[in-house]
């Protein structure tokens, strides 16, 4: 497993944090700008061919104008007066993080909680006012549980209040080849990451609608970047791309704005997958296997795949603060991006290249140059 420390610690230095822009100069914005370069060669060739400018100059003009104009509108920004969001997945990680930093902005803030009486809805209510921030039980995988939240949520909100925001966030994760993974597990996740997500947006939506609000849907890079050893996350993710998607035109009409957040690696920041899954899983996959599986698979590679694992739940960006920037860019700003990628530099030029080279490129350098490797 030496080799696979080296590439963890390879991947660290590449997405130093020093590296990484400012805030408001995200790569989303970076990539945007350099876009409106792409697109200002045209009006500097014509402005060139009708001997306003010559063709640099057209083209240099175009460009700064376009990108002014651009960054101008996205610093444009909604007032948190009269309005809710509704967070769920607020126990921990990014929910948490988040509920705590939109009652700083103002917002009403209803915090789902898988546990109302536990740790982390503790901490929301000792450590904010009780008019503004309010814990709410909610198991998203649960009909009856989100029919109450839904009574819930509507007596909280005062006269001339609105449910201005939904943020599903709530997930969970786990690990293992296709073969190793029970269907009960790989149900689960799905229960959980993907219709738990339509199910609160369908029990919430009426709401939202009312309010020409916002939905923004947590996906993750694992939406569009395949990883071997983690297909029951990685459907559920891709699944989120596509309901999304959907949703997003079709609200449209409404004047409700759909965005997507695709974080990078913050597992060390959200515990999302911890040592304690990563040895609890092992245990059970390992036993429910047949024994042809076993066979054909080996103990040996399954224990460095488990060492992997566990690597890879201490790794990635600790500070979350990049991904609740962009969640709440998605319900702050006048006219939000369909997507954010709160990410490294490394994943963000991956996810290029998974989305528009041949996937042979992406699977050598992805998969073979730095998965394969470590085993």
């Amino acid at each position: 497993m030496l080799q696979t420390k080296r590439i963890l610690a390879y991947l660290k230095t590449v997405v130093d944090k020093r590296s990484r822009p400012k805030m408001f100069l995200t790569y989303d914005r970076i990539s945007r700008v350099l876009l409106c370069g792409l697109l200002s060669v045209v009006p500097g060739a014509l402005l060139h061919a009708l001997g306003v400018f010559s063709c640099c100059a057209g083209f240099l003009v175009t460009w700064f104008f376009s990108s002014a104009i651009y960054l101008a509108l996205a610093t444009l920004k909604v007032t948190p007066s009269g309005k809710a969001v509704l967070i769920t997945g607020c126990d921990t990680g990014f929910g948490h993080a988040l509920a705590l930093h939109l009652h700083k902005q103002g917002f009403k803030v209803l915090a789902g909680c898988l546990d109302e009486n536990g740790e982390g809805a503790e901490r929301l209510r000792h450590s904010k006012s009780s008019n503004r921030l309010h814990v709410v039980q909610m198991d998203i995988s649960s009909q009856e549980q989100l029919a109450k939240a839904l009574k819930k949520v509507k007596s909280l909100l005062r006269p001339k209040e609105v449910l201005w925001g939904l943020v599903n966030n709530a997930a969970i994760n786990t690990h293992g080849a296709v073969e190793w993974v029970a269907i009960d597990t790989y149900r689960k996740i799905c229960n959980v990451n993907l219709f738990g997500t339509i199910a609160v947006t369908k029990t919430f939506l009426p709401l939202i609608r009312q309010a020409r609000g916002r939905v923004v849907n947590i996906g993750s890079v694992r939406g569009r970047l395949p990883t071997p050893l983690g297909s029951a996350y990685d459907i559920a993710k891709y699944g989120i791309e596509g309901f999304n998607a959907d949703l997003r035109n079709e609200m449209r009409r409404f004047g409700v704005n759909v965005s997507l957040i695709e974080p990078g690696n913050y597992t060390a920041g959200t515990n999302i997958l911890t040592a304690r899954d990563v040895h609890h899983y092992e245990k059970s996959m390992w036993a429910e296997m047949d024994q042809e599986v076993k066979d054909a698979y080996g103990k040996d590679f399954f224990d460095q795949a488990i060492q992997f694992h566990l690597s890879c739940a201490c790794s990635g960006n600790p500070d979350v603060s990049e991904v609740i920037y962009a969640m709440t860019e998605a319900l702050t700003q006048q006219f939000p991006q369909s997507r954010y990628q709160p990410m490294d530099i490394f994943l963000y030029l991956m996810v290029f290249i998974s989305q528009h080279f041949p996937e042979w490129v992406y699977d050598y350098l992805f998969i073979e140059f730095l998965f394969k490797k470590g085993f």
